[in-house]
C-alpha cells in the first residue's frame, strides 16, 4: 500500500485521569489502548505514535488529528525541545519527553527508509468527521477500560473486527470490545 489515511484521538476521564488512545484507518482497521493514569495530551500523542509505528512502511501516510498540540509538537516543536536539552523555549522541562523521543525515533526510521514524513492534517473534533468520530469513540471506550483498572491494547490486526467507517459510530456502544 503506498498511501493511507487514518485519524487519531485521545480521551481522558478527568485530566489527569484514566486515559485512552486510538487510531482508525480509512479501511476500517484500528487500534486502541488504555492507560490507567495519563492526560488527554498523552492519549493524543500515543495515538500518533502507535499510528506511525503500525504504518511504518506506508509511503504516503496522512494522519488526521483534532489536536493542534499534537500537530505542532510533531511538526514544529519536538526537534527544538531536543536541541535545547528537553527544555521549552521558556526554559521549563518538556512534558511527555519519553513519548516525544519515541516520536522522533519513529519519524527518523521513516526517513532512514527513504520515506517522506507522515503528513499531519488538522480536522475539527466533534464536527461530524467520520474517521475522527470513530477514533474518538475508540479512545473514549479505552478510557472507560482504564477507569475500570484495565490497561489494555487491542486492534483489528490482533483479532478484533474492522470497523465499518461508512457509518457513524454508535452512541450506545453496541459493539463491545473483546476482552
Amino acid at each position: 500500500m503506498s498511501s493511507y489515511v487514518l485519524a487519531t484521538d485521545g480521551a481522558c476521564k478527568g485530566n489527569p485521569g484514566p486515559t485512552g488512545w486510538a487510531w482508525v484507518g480509512e479501511d476500517g482497521q484500528w487500534s486502541a489502548g488504555s492507560i490507567l493514569e495519563g492526560t488527554n495530551n498523552i492519549g493524543e500523542l500515543i495515538a500518533l505514535l502507535q499510528a506511525l509505528r503500525d504504518h511504518a512502511d506506508i509511503e504516503h501516510l496522512t494522519v488526521q488529528a483534532d489536536s493542534m498540540y499534537v500537530i505542532d509538537t510533531y511538526t514544529k516543536w519536538m526537534d527544538g525541545h531536543r536541541r535545547r536539552g528537553w527544555k521549552t523555549s521558556a526554559k521549563k522541562p518538556v512534558k511527555n519527553r519519553e513519548i516525544l523521543e519515541a516520536l522522533i525515533v519513529a519519524r527518523d526510521e521513516r526517513r532512514e527508509k527513504g520515506l517522506p514524513d507522515a503528513e499531519l492534517e488538522h480536522v475539527r473534533g466533534h464536527a461530524g468527521h467520520r474517521l475522527n468520530s470513530w477514533a474518538d469513540e475508540r479512545a473514549v471506550r479505552a478510557s472507560h477500560h482504564a477507569a475500570d483498572g484495565r490497561e489494555l491494547q487491542w486492534s483489528s490486526r490482533r483479532g478484533a473486527d474492522p470497523i465499518d467507517v461508512a457509518v457513524a459510530p454508535s452512541a450506545a456502544g453496541e459493539d463491545r470490545v473483546p476482552r
